[in-house]
């Protein structure tokens, strides 16, 4: 039986938003598995519709590069930690300067990346100029991650949201390219920084993920005493009309356009009407979506305490 710490049921807690006792029986009944307790939680119908990453915390900017006529782009996000750094120009500029090597980069992964000369002065490696900065700037810093995306048949669009806490890429292919498809592709990557979609189209939802949603929500209704007394006919509608609702929030297609007049509107349907307005064919291929610190955790500092930790450093 694993021992169960203070510490385990406060991470379950933030990610759920359950009652204490609740993390703390569910960790039990798991034997300690998060993503197991997870899920007992979404059973009993005491979590949220989906596992949050937990409270979005650590500072730094996601930044992008594009480059060959935005037909080849990467985002990166590097970590500093405090707000107070994130905002500091010198660091928004070697922001800058990772994402104009990461782009050229083949490295598979940030370990390798690290490894590679550094291009503006390869008397360095990444990981040698990332060492020179954190003295320079006085505060740990961490290049977290990238991605790069490439379309030859079309172009790739990216948004940056709130000064570089979020950072979009959209993949566009299409036959024509021009500034009303470009200005299609920066909505489209608006509507993906604001609601956050988890897949672009519903043939990307796997039946593995539908399966296991579905066994959900039934657990749900038999825990309900007046929804578990109703016909299964009945209860097999029910599940299947919040699986079309909860497609219609994480798929981006079937998402409502956010700039829709009537509210109704879907993405999928903007983009046939930009299509046809343009005599072009367009396809949404996919998107990178990165935010900020997603799952990590800060240390918590105002901003008053942030200013005096840099002024005594």
């Amino acid at each position: 039986m694993a021992n169960i710490t203070a510490s385990m049921v406060k991470e379950l807690r933030e990610m759920t938003g359950a009652g204490m006792m609740d993390c703390k029986k569910a960790l039990s009944e798991t034997d300690g598995n998060m993503d197991e307790a997870v899920e007992f939680l979404r059973k009993k119908g005491l979590a949220g519709a989906e596992k949050k990453a937990g409270r979005i915390a650590a500072e730094g900017v996601v930044d992008t590069f594009l480059t060959d006529g935005d037909k080849k782009a990467v985002i990166v996000e590097v970590n500093a930690e405090t707000d107070f750094v994130a905002k500091n120009d010198k660091f928004r500029g070697y922001v800058a300067e990772v994402a104009a090597q990461a782009v050229e980069s083949s490295a598979a992964d940030v370990e390798a990346f690290l490894a590679e000369p550094w291009k503006l002065d390869t008397s360095m490696t990444v990981k040698e100029k990332l060492s020179s900065m954190i003295s320079i700037i006085g505060e740990n810093m961490n290049i977290r991650r990238f991605q790069k995306v490439e379309e030859a048949d079309g172009v790739i669009v990216s948004y940056i949201h709130a000064g570089g806490k979020i950072g979009v890429l959209v993949d566009v292919a299409s036959d024509v390219v021009n500034d009303g498809v470009k200005e299609m592709g920066k909505n489209i990557a608006m509507q993906i920084a604001a609601l956050s979609p988890k897949f672009t189209a519903r043939d990307e939802v796997g039946a593995d993920y539908i399966e296991k949603e579905k066994e959900i929500l039934k657990a749900q209704i038999m825990n309900d005493p007046k929804e578990s007394q109703k016909p299964e006919k009945v209860i097999e509608g029910m599940i299947q009309g919040r699986i079309n609702k909860e497609l219609k929030d994480i798929v981006l297609m079937d998402q409502v356009y956010v700039k829709a007049e009537d509210g109704k509107q879907t993405v999928d349907k903007y983009i046939a009407e930009v299509a046809k307005a343009n005599s072009a064919n367009i396809r949404i291929k996919g998107f990178v979506r990165f935010e900020t610190g997603e799952g990590l955790e800060k240390k918590n500092e105002d901003f008053a305490a942030e200013v005096a930790a840099q002024m005594n450093k």
